[in-house]
């Protein structure tokens, strides 16, 4: 494999908001709190993947579980402050996107 000339730093993130449904879950996140099903009834993805996403995205400190002691349990994911720093990225994104690229 041909060694990259790219900052580590740099390509790490791009690797992060570029995996499969990740960027799709911030912009959804950045609405604010939202329980797990309104997240999968949002996008078009699997329980299992949303999941398995939403760990990742917790453990690199990108998004917040808070968990309610209710009852029934109340689990919500929001942002973290690492995460609301996404938001000028992913508009941006939006907006490109929204003047270059044609619907399918």
């Amino acid at each position: 494999m041909k060694e990259s000339n790219l900052c580590p730093r740099f390509e790490k993130g791009m690797q992060l908001i570029s995996k499969r449904w990740a960027g799709l879950i911030v912009y959804q996140l950045l609405s604010g709190p939202q329980r797990f099903c309104t997240i999968e009834s949002n996008l078009p993805l699997s329980g299992k993947i949303l999941s398995e996403r939403l760990k990742e995205l917790e453990q690199e400190g990108i998004i917040r579980r808070n968990v309610y002691p209710e009852m029934p349990v109340r689990i919500e994911y929001s942002l973290t402050e690492k995460g609301l720093a996404l938001e000028p990225i992913i508009r941006g994104v939006e907006q490109w996107s929204s003047a270059w690229l044609q619907p399918e």
